[in-house]
C-alpha cells in the first residue's frame, strides 16, 4: 500500500512542480510521478538538515507533500537551468 500512496504523492507533487515551473505542457503523467518522487528525495535532503523537517511520500501528509512539492521544485529548476545551457 505504502508504494501506492508514495507513486500517487509523488505524481500529485511532480504535478503541482510542473505548473509552479511552467512546464505542464512538456511533461506526462509518468514524469510527473518520476519528478515528484525524486523530488522528495532531494527535498527530504535539503529540508532534514537545513529546516530540521522532513516528509515521507509512503504515508500521505501535508508535511510529506510539501517537503516532495520543494524538493521537485528545486529539481526542475536544475534541470531547466541545464536545458538551457546555463550550466556549462
Amino acid at each position: 500500500m505504502g508504494l501506492i500512496i508514495a507513486l500517487i504523492v509523488g505524481g500529485v507533487a511532480g504535478w503541482l512542480a510542473s505548473l509552479v515551473m511552467n512546464r505542464d505542457a512538456s511533461m506526462g503523467i509518468f514524469w510527473n510521478i518520476v519528478v515528484g518522487c525524486v523530488g522528495s528525495v532531494v527535498g527530504n535532503l535539503i529540508a532534514g538538515p537545513l529546516l530540521g523537517i522532513g516528509g515521507s511520500v509512503q504515508e500521505f501528509s501535508i508535511r510529506g507533500l510539501l517537503v516532495a512539492l520543494l524538493g521537485a521544485v528545486v529539481l526542475l529548476g536544475v534541470v531547466n537551468l541545464i536545458q538551457r545551457g546555463r550550466l556549462r
